[in-house]
C-alpha cells in the first residue's frame, strides 16, 4: 500500500523527472512529461526522439521506473501514455 497521497507524490515525482530524468533524455533528443499521479500510478508521456524509439521501453523500465522507485517507493507503477490518450488515463 502506498503511504503517500497522490497530492504528496506529484511534486516529488515532478522534481525527479525535471531534474534527473529529463536531462538524461535530452542528451539523446528525448523528453518526458508528467501527466498525472493517481492511486500510486505515475502517468508519463515520452516525447521528442523517445517517440517511436526502439529503446523507449528499456528507458522507461531501467531509467524512469528504477529512479522513481528507488527515490520514492518501490510500489510505484509507471505508465507511459501514448500520444492521443492523455484524456483517457482512467482506461490505462
Amino acid at each position: 500500500m502506498m503511504p503517500f497521497s497522490d497530492e504528496d507524490l506529484f511534486p516529488v515525482v515532478k522534481n525527479i523527472i525535471d531534474n534527473k530524468i529529463a536531462p538524461m533524455l535530452a542528451q539523446d533528443g528525448g523528453a518526458m512529461t508528467l501527466l498525472d499521479v493517481k492511486n500510486g500510478k505515475v502517468f508519463v508521456q515520452l516525447n521528442g526522439a523517445c517517440v517511436g524509439c526502439s529503446a523507449s521501453g528499456s528507458t522507461l523500465k531501467y531509467v524512469v521506473e528504477k529512479e522513481l522507485k528507488a527515490a520514492i517507493h518501490p510500489e510505484l507503477i509507471i505508465i507511459n501514455v501514448e500520444i492521443g490518450m492523455e484524456n483517457r488515463l482512467e482506461e490505462l
